[in-house]
């Protein structure tokens, strides 16, 4: 969990500990597929919510940055953002989508660098710098690719070419150096996203909170591994990769995020 804040009324903010489902903020760079056999447009969905429980979506500022690395080119996308109000079980928050055409085989690294989010049950600010790898036609080009964010998970296993019951590794880096031991969490995205809501239907219930959010910690080299037991999209995010920082006098917790698909071996 990110650091704790110290408040005085220490007995209400136990009580809300108890009363809340651990479910953690995820931005999401979505689509609806990572593996594709030709090129063509595709549509994404950024949004700022807690996938696992299709719970409640944060309001999303302008983005930063949001583009796409193919081939070692970088192309700034943000021109191509409109934004949409995105329906959670809960609410609705800002949020964003856009469409860009894939021109030709290998790998397409969209990333967002999302304004940062003040969080007031934390009195915190959280920025979630976010990277979803795409393929045309399986060719490999980028997707092992560090494109220079200021945190990033560089994936050791091609992030659209996974089964389920396949390892995912990845290295977390800030500024292009390994951090170690930095703590990830990890959930699903266990709601179909229909438009611009996500579906009521979940895919799996769990059977206790510990479930709704995983956690695992990096090793000393900033390497992670973790087992995926189910087909679907799965979210890491390695919280405070960024390091000490602070964004309007408080507390900046810059994660770095990145979304993987796994599919069923039928």
């Amino acid at each position: 969990m990110r650091k704790a804040v110290l408040v005085p009324l220490l007995s209400l903010v136990m009580a809300l500990a108890f009363s809340v489902p651990a479910s953690a903020h995820f931005q999401l760079i979505y689509t609806e597929e990572s593996a594709l056999e030709k090129g063509g447009e595709v549509n994404f969905k950024l949004v700022f919510t807690h996938p696992f429980e299709a719970g409640h979506t944060m309001d999303m500022g302008t983005p930063l940055e949001f583009g796409v690395v193919h081939k070692e080119k970088k192309k700034d996308l943000r021109g191509k953002l409109t934004p949409i109000m995105f329906e959670s079980l809960t609410n609705e928050g800002k949020a964003y989508e856009a469409s860009y055409k894939l021109r030709g085989m290998g790998d397409y690294i969209f990333y967002v660098v999302p304004e940062p989010y003040y969080e007031g049950s934390e009195d915190i600010y959280i920025q979630q710098i976010t990277k979803v790898i795409l393929n045309v036609a399986g060719a490999p080009t980028d997707w092992d690719s560090e494109i220079g964010l200021p945190v990033e998970i560089v994936p050791l296993d091609k992030p659209y070419g996974l089964w389920a019951g396949n390892v995912f590794r990845g290295i977390v880096k800030a500024n292009g150096k390994p951090v170690p031991y930095c703590e990830i969490e990890v959930e699903y995205l266990n709601h179909d996203i229909e438009g611009n809501r996500f579906s009521e239907k979940e895919k799996v219930e769990a059977p206790q909170d510990a479930f709704v959010t995983l956690t695992i910690k990096a090793d000393k080299d900033g390497e992670f591994v973790f087992g995926i037991p189910r087909a679907g999209w799965w979210g890491f995010a390695a919280l405070g990769a960024g390091g000490d920082l602070t964004y309007e006098g408080k507390e900046l917790s810059q994660d770095a995020v990145i979304w993987v698909q796994a599919k069923e071996m039928k």
